[in-house]
């Protein structure tokens, strides 16, 4: 019988399942892992430093791009500070909007989490059915910013614009049956609205098709369960958060802890894991798409029946109406104004933070009274989550530090910054 040898392995970052950036050094005792290094910095752009040498509505846009998963829920953290500097408070239609968009991002996100997790275990099915939900809501974002990733809706005072009347439909391509073109326009005949409605009735059903794949599947179970446990004092330790800290079976969710916007108005319960392993990790993710599910048709019924405004009346902060800034020489002054110099913010310091669909995303501001912030400073979820893959990976088998890295849902956007 041949020796078992020690190595060190270069886990990364071209490996299929190290999702892009991660280096991850594995000292291994033949197939068991005895230490996990990871190495980040691969992706760093200075974001934090970018940010100070702009002024503040020009840095939104940056936010999207840190986790590129949950573009919306970033923007919203950076804007929630700005507007407490301020001491501007957004319309209730505008934060019923926010509500609504960041369940559309949470649902988002954790479709591309199941169906790259599943996909790195080793069950491809999911991965089609996740992608085909994703589809419909990337063009809720396209409908509302005009892109479908990188969205820069959310702004100080409240939401670039209001929810359009109509959704674009798909044209013939002649690649497509007479057919199929009828089914896929099918709900794209009203507004937005109803676009996200008819989406709300059929995507319980949908999760419960993923569920039927993956939940009680012997082979899913075996890979899961049991897998990266932390301990809920280990996992308050770690400063863990989002599904990661609720997987541990610790109740802590900030749209109920610290409630912010109109989040306080709304009907859902917050999922719990018990064994704090990847299983129940697992499990949690698929209860919030649920839950999510059941805010976003709140926020619809609502929305349908209060019009209204979307923007703050602020004068400095919110940009004059286009029709407005066409006719008029001084509200073309003060749209150029705001879009070149930006405006001042009172002197102070200020922290803000989301429940953003991988754990507490905080923005740290501080101000000199200036028009760019003196400081930013990003709370990113995933870097304490990273931080603890070396703990949950000792001990396990090679195959299971690709189930742990999963579960962690880590993008190296918000992580290296």
């Amino acid at each position: 019988m041949s020796e078992i040898r020690d190595y060190s392995l270069n886990f990364g970052p071209q490996h299929p399942a190290a999702h892009g950036v991660l280096r991850l050094v594995l000292e291994l005792d033949g197939e068991v892992v005895e230490r996990a290094d990871p190495h980040i910095g691969l992706l760093h752009r200075g974001t934090e430093k970018l940010a100070e040498s702009k002024p503040y509505n020009q840095s939104i846009g940056y936010m999207d791009r840190l986790d590129y998963v949950s573009m919306m829920c970033n923007e919203h953290g950076y804007v929630l500070a700005i507007e407490r500097l301020l001491g501007v408070e957004p319309p209730l239609r505008a934060q019923y909007i926010r509500v609504m968009f960041d369940e559309i991002t949470r649902i988002l996100n954790h479709l591309m989490w199941l169906g790259a997790h599943a996909l790195d275990i080793g069950a491809m099915s999911v991965f089609l059915y996740a992608f085909r939900e994703r589809e419909d809501l990337m063009d809720c974002y396209e409908a509302v910013s005009g892109t479908r990733m990188h969205a820069t809706y959310y702004r100080p005072g409240g939401v670039y614009r209001d929810l359009p009347d109509s959704m674009p439909r798909h044209r013939d391509s002649g690649r497509r049956s007479e057919k199929d073109l009828r089914r896929l326009n099918e709900d794209r005949q009203g507004s937005l609205l109803d676009f996200i409605a008819a989406f709300t009735e059929r995507f319980p059903g949908l999760v419960d098709e993923y569920e039927t794949l993956l939940t009680d599947n012997r082979i899913w179970k075996q890979r899961t369960v049991g897998i990266g446990v932390v301990p809920p004092e280990r996992a308050l330790q770690l400063g863990f958060s989002g599904p990661m800290i609720r997987g541990s079976g610790i109740a802590w969710d900030l749209r109920k802890k610290q409630s912010y916007e109109v989040y306080d108005r709304m009907d859902f319960a917050v999922p719990v894991g018990v064994n704090g392993d990847c299983y129940d990790r697992y499990l949690v993710r698929v209860e919030e798409m649920r839950q999510s599910n059941r805010i976003i048709r709140q926020c619809v019924d609502w929305l349908r029946a209060n019009p209204g405004p979307v923007m703050a009346g602020e004068g400095k902060v919110v940009p004059p109406q286009r029709e407005r800034m066409k006719g008029e020489m001084e509200a073309l002054i003060h749209h150029f104004k705001l879009f070149s110099e930006g405006y001042g913010v009172p002197a102070g310091e200020v922290y803000a933070a989301v429940e953003a669909p991988k754990g507490e995303f905080g923005v740290y501001l501080v101000s000199d009274g200036a028009n760019k912030p003196y400081r930013v400073k990003v709370r990113a979820p995933g870097f304490a989550h990273l931080a603890a893959l070396d703990e949950m990976v000792r001990g396990h088998m090679l195959a299971d530090v690709v189930a742990v890295i999963g579960t962690l849902d880590i993008v190296f956007g918000e992580l290296d910054r």
